[in-house]
């Protein structure tokens, strides 16, 4: 008996000091792993002196302040809140070319902080958890919802099965009516990315190659010809010297065989080799279609006049994948067209991709899908809708809902963005020219965001869906309240 009290008691310490360590301690445990037994740890704090006492989470703090949500995380509400560490906020900062919490604009990151509030408390030992891989919303502060789950090993979750998941790092800290779990990423919504729709059996695909092929070579090999080379060679070190090279293919649009309107079209470049500097790769167009693979040069050659029509980051992959659907679909007519392929601008990259004549590796193709365009889009909603000034607005098909065609094949194209706020699909702010799709509207993946201007504001979108049906653009009106 008194070996038993001494173990309880042994115990019993060590659980207050391991609550201790989390009340007052620097740093979160990063390898954080859940004790099968469920144990929670009861900290006896309000959530947001709990967020102030942890030096791992300091950037969060003055996030909270400067947004001045404070009361989301100390009042008498019971929610959830996914806490993320300074090295997440730190990543999200240099990826968006923010200079410090202070840089981001205020309404942007309300809704940041909004989204990382869960309004009902989730612990993973609950007994409706229990089951792993089973993601459950729950609704979160700035109307979109979260999906909270763990896998096998008892690791939390977010957003499992969406367009993108996190782990949680530490989890099931209870503050006083509340939870926290503390994550090492910047969490965001985003839709499913797999369309679970029947593909449509009149959408056909064309796949054509290169009449020529090559590459050239700046400085003192400018006037050499490298037709017979098996490769296409690319580098960027000062644009023309010794170590420049840039691909050049032409294809003739009339050796596709296959009627139907364009609806996308892919340049796919099979990769020999790639140092995957995770620099952009360039595609642009050039207005020679008459040079040919064994005399093009270095010193001959015609270069582009305008900015790129295709840009991928290159990684470790065996090919690289172009979307060039707007470049083709705006020439109006077939014709034979000439790109050339460069790197960034001073990135020293080597790549090597196949040429027709490789035996080992594909060949450039110019991979078209086509659709009859016999089908017929209309626009059933187009409400438009009030937002508050300085707030987030999620939408849904209450805002705009096309039909026709299955909503992952309903694809918007942005014609002209807000002038006092900002539109946004998971983190991405959308430009003029990017596309999102009705199911994106329907799973609430798409959201404005007041710049804090009490002024009317708009969008203009125009729509078209998978087979070449079209919706001219047109007006989504935003009341500002």
């Amino acid at each position: 008996m008194k070996n038993g009290l001494i173990t309880y008691s042994k115990i019993l310490l060590l659980a207050v000091i391991a609550i201790a360590s989390i009340n007052y301690g620097c740093e979160i445990q990063e390898n954080f792993e859940y004790q099968e037994a469920g144990v929670e740890a009861q900290l006896g704090v309000s959530a947001w002196d709990y967020i102030k006492g942890s030096d791992s989470l300091r950037i969060f703090e003055n996030a909270i302040e400067r947004a001045e949500l404070q009361s989301l995380f100390s009042d008498n509400a019971t929610r959830t809140y996914i806490a993320p560490t300074n090295m997440a906020f730190e990543e999200f900062l240099a990826t968006n070319a923010y200079g410090s919490i202070n840089d981001v604009p205020l309404p942007i990151l309300r809704n940041l902080i909004k989204y990382h509030i869960v309004d009902k408390k989730v612990v993973f030992t609950d007994p409706n958890l229990f089951e792993s891989n089973k993601p459950l919303p729950y609704n979160t502060q700035n109307g979109q919802i979260m999906y909270l789950s763990h896998d096998s090993n008892f690791i939390g979750l977010v957003n499992q099965g969406t367009g993108k998941q996190w782990s949680i790092t530490s989890s099931n800290l209870e503050t006083l009516d509340d939870a926290v779990h503390v994550v090492g990423s910047i969490v965001y919504f985003s839709a499913p990315q797999n369309d679970l729709n029947v593909p449509d059996p009149t959408i056909k695909t064309d796949t054509i190659f290169p009449v020529a092929d090559t590459y050239i070579n700046g400085g003192a090999q400018s006037g050499t010809n490298f037709g017979s080379d098996a490769l296409i060679k690319v580098k960027n070190v000062t644009g023309a010297g010794d170590f420049d090279r840039k691909g050049f293919v032409m294809f003739d649009l009339k050796d596709f065989d296959e009627e139907g309107v364009i609806t996308d079209i892919r340049l796919e470049l099979a990769v020999k080799f790639t140092h995957a500097k995770g620099v952009a790769m360039n595609i642009f167009a050039t207005p020679d279609t008459l040079w040919t693979e064994m005399g093009l040069t270095f010193d001959n050659a015609v270069f582009p006049e305008n900015d790129p029509i295709a840009s991928i980051t290159t990684t470790k992959v065996s090919t690289f994948d172009f979307n060039i659907t707007d470049y083709v679909t705006g020439l109006g007519s077939e014709q034979r067209i000439s790109l050339m392929i460069d790197g960034e601008d001073g990135s020293d990259e080597t790549d090597e991709i196949g040429t027709k004549e490789n035996p080992d590796f594909n060949a450039p193709m110019l991979i078209a899908t086509l659709g009859s365009g016999n089908s017929f889009l209309n626009i059933v909603t187009n409400n438009g809708f009030l937002v508050d000034q300085g707030e987030a607005y999620v939408w849904n098909d209450s805002v705009v809902k096309i039909e026709g065609a299955s909503p992952g094949d309903i694809i918007f194209t942005v014609e002209e963005i807000p002038a006092n706020g900002w539109l946004i699909t998971g983190a991405q702010t959308l430009q003029v020219g990017d596309k999102f799709t009705q199911q994106d509207i329907n799973l609430m993946n798409v959201l404005y965001i007041n710049d804090g201007t009490g002024v009317s504001d708009k969008v203009v979108l125009s729509a078209k869906d998978r087979v070449g049906s079209e919706v001219e653009p047109f007006e989504i009106n935003i009341a500002i309240n």
